[in-house]
C-alpha cells in the first residue's frame, strides 16, 4: 500500500485525527464521548493562558527544563572524525526521562477536567514513575498497569511507583509486556470512563492522544532548535532518536520537520534478529493495521494477528508505533532503521566510557546505530548531529549486567 504524499507538518492531524491515512479512532462506542470530551478540553487548554502558564511554571521548577544540549567530543570521535555530536539531555529531567513532560501536561489536563482517578500503562516503568510522580504532586489517585515480564526486569521502577503512592497492577495475559498493559488499561477505562482519565504514555492510541502526546513532548525539539542555533549558528544535519511507541522521537522530530535539510532518523529495536517474534522494529519490518485504537504500522502475521516482540529494552518492546511516525515514513520525511541488542549494549558502554554518561537502553540503540553508521563511512565530514538521550540508565543496570555476564555482589 502506498500513502506517499508531500509532508505538511502543520496540517496534521486533520479534523478526523488522521496523519494522511494513519491515525483515527478505532474504539468501542462507549469511549467515543470520552474522546470527544478530551479533545474539547485539550483545545480549550491550549488557548487558556492560565493553563499554559501553570504548565510552563511546572516544567521549569518541577521538571527542571530546559534540559541541556551537551556536546560529546570523545564519543563524536568514536563515531567519525571531524563531526560533532550533541546529546539532548532528557536524562536530566525529573524522574530521569522525557516521560515527565507528557505526564505533567496530561495530569494538569485531567485536573482541569475534574478527573481524580488516573490510569496509565508502562513498559520500562519510566512513564509509570512519571505518572505516579505527577499524581503525587497533584493529589490524584494513580493506577499503573504493567506486564509481568516488565515488572521482573524493571523492579526498581516498580518500587519507585509504589513509594510514590501508585497502585501497580501486574498484567499476566499475552506476552506480559507493554502491549498487554495497554489492553488492560483500555478495559479499565471502558469500565470507569465517567471518573477516570487514561494518561497514555506514548504517541499512540486513538485521536486525540497522538497529537496531545506529541504537543507536550515537542518541548524537546523546540528547546533543541533554539539551543543548537545558539551554539552552532545553524540547524543540525541529522537528528536521531530511538523509537518504540515514538513519543521521545516525535517530540524531537516535530519542530524540525518543516526543515527539509535536517535528516530525521528513528532507530527501532532490532532485538536478537529481524526474524518474526525476535525484534520490535515495527516500521522496518511491519505493515499497516489497527491496534489500540489507531491505524498505523504493526508487527502482524498474514492473518493479522499481532506478533510477539523482543528487545533488551522494555521501553521499545512494543508491536506498534504512533501514527505520525507511520506518516513520516510513508511521506519519506523520516528514515527508520533498526539496531539489535548487541548494538545497543555497545552504544551504552561507549557513552559510559567516553563521556561519563550512563544512558538508558532505549537511546543506547540510537547511540549504537551512530557508531555503526560511522564505521560504514556514511557520515560526511563536518556533520552536525543531535541525538535525543531520552533517559538515564539506572533502571537498566540489572539487565545490562546480566547481558554482559556480570555477577553483582549482594
Amino acid at each position: 500500500m502506498n500513502y506517499r504524499e508531500t509532508y505538511q507538518p502543520h496540517l496534521y492531524p486533520d479534523e478526523r485525527g488522521r496523519y494522511g491515512a494513519f491515525g483515527g479512532k478505532f474504539v468501542p462506542e462507549s469511549l467515543m464521548a470520552a474522546l470527544a470530551d478530551l479533545e474539547a478540553a485539550y483545545e480549550e487548554a491550549r488557548s487558556d493562558d492560565e493553563f499554559q502558564s501553570e504548565l510552563q511554571a511546572q516544567l521549569a521548577s518541577f521538571v527542571g527544563r530546559p534540559t541541556t544540549l551537551h556536546q560529546v567530543p570523545r564519543f563524536s570521535q568514536m563515531v567519525a572524525p571531524d563531526i560533532k555530536v550533541y546529546l539532548k539531555r532528557e536524562d536530566l529531567a525529573h524522574t530521569g526521562a522525557h516521560k515527565i513532560n507528557n505526564a505533567l501536561g496530561q495530569g494538569l489536563l485531567a485536573k482541569r477536567m475534574g478527573k481524580r482517578r488516573i490510569i496509565a500503562e508502562t513498559g520500562a516503568g519510566q512513564h509509570g514513575v512519571a505518572t505516579a510522580t505527577v499524581c503525587a504532586m497533584l493529589g490524584l489517585e494513580c493506577i499503573v498497569y504493567m506486564g509481568e515480564e516488565d515488572i521482573g526486569r524493571q523492579s526498581l521502577n516498580v518500587f519507585r511507583m509504589k513509594l510514590l503512592g501508585a497502585e501497580v497492577r501486574a498484567v499476566t495475559s499475552g506476552s506480559r509486556t507493554l502491549k498487554d498493559a495497554i489492553n488492560e488499561a483500555i478495559r479499565d477505562w471502558v469500565t470507569h470512563v465517567e471518573t477516570t482519565f487514561y494518561l497514555i504514555g506514548s504517541a499512540v492510541g486513538p485521536h486525540p492522544y497522538p497529537r496531545i502526546v506529541r504537543d507536550f513532548q515537542s518541548v524537546i525539539g523546540s528547546e533543541t532548535r533554539e539551543q543548537i542555533l545558539l551554539k552552532e549558528g545553524r540547524l543540525p544535519d541529522m537528528v536521531v532518536a530511538c523509537v518504540g511507541g515514538g513519543s521521545n522521537a516525535i517530540g524531537m522530530f516535530y519542530p524540525f520537520a518543516e526543515f527539509p535539510d535536517v535528516q530525521l532518523i528513528g532507530v527501532e529495536a532490532g532485538g536478537s534478529s529481524l526474524e518474526p517474534g525476535r525484534h520490535a522494529a515495527t516500521l522496518v519490518a511491519g505493515r499497516p493495521g489497527v491496534l489500540h485504537g489507531a491505524f498505523s504500522y504493526l508487527l502482524q502475521n498474514e492473518d493479522g494477528q499481532i506478533l510477539t516482540t523482543h528487545s533488551i529494552s522494555a521501553g521499545l518492546d512494543y508491536p506498534g508505533v504512533g501514527p505520525e511516525h507511520s506518516y513520516l515514513k510513508e511521506t519519506g520525511r523520516a528514515t527508520y532503521v533498526s539496531a539489535n541488542d548487541a548494538c545497543a549494549l555497545r552504544g551504552l558502554q561507549a557513552l559510559c566510557q567516553s563521556e561519563g554518561i550512563i544512558p538508558a537502553l532505549e537511546p543506547a540503540h540510537a547511540l549504537g546505530y551512530l557508531l555503526e553508521l560511522g564505521e560504514q563511512g556514511k557520515i560526511p565530514p563536518g556533520s552536525l548531529i543531535v541525538l535525543n538521550l531520552s533517559g538515564r540508565g539506572d533502571k537498566d543496570m540489572l539487565t545490562v549486567a546480566k547481558a554482559l555476564h556480570v555477577t553483582l555482589e549482594e
